[in-house]
């Protein structure tokens, strides 16, 4: 893509991308490969270094991560599931690449079975993704939604996101910081939820989750990340958000992969949960020590009384919480969310 240029996809017009490794590879003859890394191909649609311009309409791109690759037996998504069972890296392309890129803006299409990421982010100055659909099964691994990293002020709304992974990440590696990013007025299928992490080392700020359904997603809101990758993550606002069938609705963990090794703490402070309402599953808030201790406020946050808090290294303050935090009193549990069934209702259409 030019910078200025838009795409248009039209109304019942779908763009296949072909499932031919070598129409991907970036020279090394490793697309579509298992290798000790995982960066053999280059994407279906690149941004690089534009301004302007996007991607528009009520069409679909389709990345065929389902079907079978060339002249082989398998699929990019089978690849990928072959790649964890040996212990290395698939080389698969991403839908959609955006780097180093400004002012972008994505509406209205939609971008399905990707074989890997359908949208991810590199040092991007300004997006927005207004009423997309990013559809993908459940088990097609590495299919995260949307995932802006090194980026800052973008917007991700009115948009319905499926995939084999996460809905949204945002990320913070050793490219740049995350920070000014808006996620409003959604509904989140299966995936891995509303994620931050893992890379966080350069740090993360200034995140708005409001309005937002998350309805069968593994996790709920996420924040993952390790001494491996770890870093500053502040100023986070999660608010009205309705959560159903989350084995952890809610998930900050600054251990993310118990393995790690290094020095880069985790470190999540002032982050707050406002009108959350969901049912079942683990309620994980657990920092390093407490010394790098999380902090969090919880205000008006119902789960069901089944629900467990599992809380380490935290400090919260909470009113209006159930089921109560450890130690805390009890108190009577509020009549069920209307906004909440109409919101699992509209978004099940």
């Amino acid at each position: 893509m030019k910078s200025g240029v838009t795409l248009w996809i039209g109304r019942s017009a779908a763009l296949m991308a072909v499932p031919e490794p070598a129409a991907y590879d970036k020279g090394r003859g490793q697309c579509g490969r298992i290798t000790a890394k995982g960066d053999g191909c280059r994407p279906f649609i690149s941004f690089s270094k534009t301004r302007g311009g996007g991607i528009y309409g009520e069409g679909i791109i389709d990345g065929q991560g389902g079907a079978v690759m060339g002249d082989g037996a398998e699929t990019w998504w089978q690849l990928a599931r072959r790649a964890r069972a040996e212990g290395g890296n698939q080389n698969t392309p991403r839908l959609i690449q955006i780097d180093h890129a400004q002012d972008v803006t994505f509406s209205g299409v939609t971008l399905r079975n990707a074989p890997n990421f359908h949208v991810a982010m590199n040092r991007v100055e300004g997006a927005t993704f207004w009423g997309l659909t990013i559809d993908a099964p459940a088990d097609a691994r590495n299919t995260d939604g949307i995932d802006p990293g090194a980026s800052h002020d973008v917007t991700i709304t009115h948009s319905l996101i499926r995939t084999g992974d996460d809905n949204v990440a945002i990320k913070a590696g050793d490219n740049g910081s995350s920070s000014h990013i808006s996620i409003i007025d959604n509904y989140f299928g299966w995936g891995h939820g509303m994620s931050i992490g893992s890379e966080v080392n350069s740090g993360v700020s200034d995140i708005l989750v409001r309005n937002l359904t998350l309805d069968g997603t593994t996790s709920g809101l996420r924040i993952k990340s390790d001494v491996g990758r770890g870093g500053l993550v502040e100023r986070v606002t999660y608010e009205n958000v309705c959560l159903r069938a989350n084995r952890w609705p809610v998930a900050f963990d600054t251990r993310y992969d118990p393995r790690a090794q290094g020095t880069s703490i985790p470190v999540y402070r002032q982050i707050v949960l406002r009108h959350v309402r969901g049912d079942n599953g683990v309620l994980l808030m657990r920092g390093i020590d407490e010394r790098h201790a999380l902090g969090v406020t919880l205000d008006d946050v119902h789960f069901a009384s089944s629900a467990t808090w599992q809380l380490e290294h935290a400090n919260v303050a909470a009113n209006d919480v159930s089921p109560p935090l450890p130690g805390r009193a009890a108190k009577p549990l509020p009549r069920g969310s209307e906004a909440c069934s109409r919101a699992f209702r509209d978004g099940n259409r």
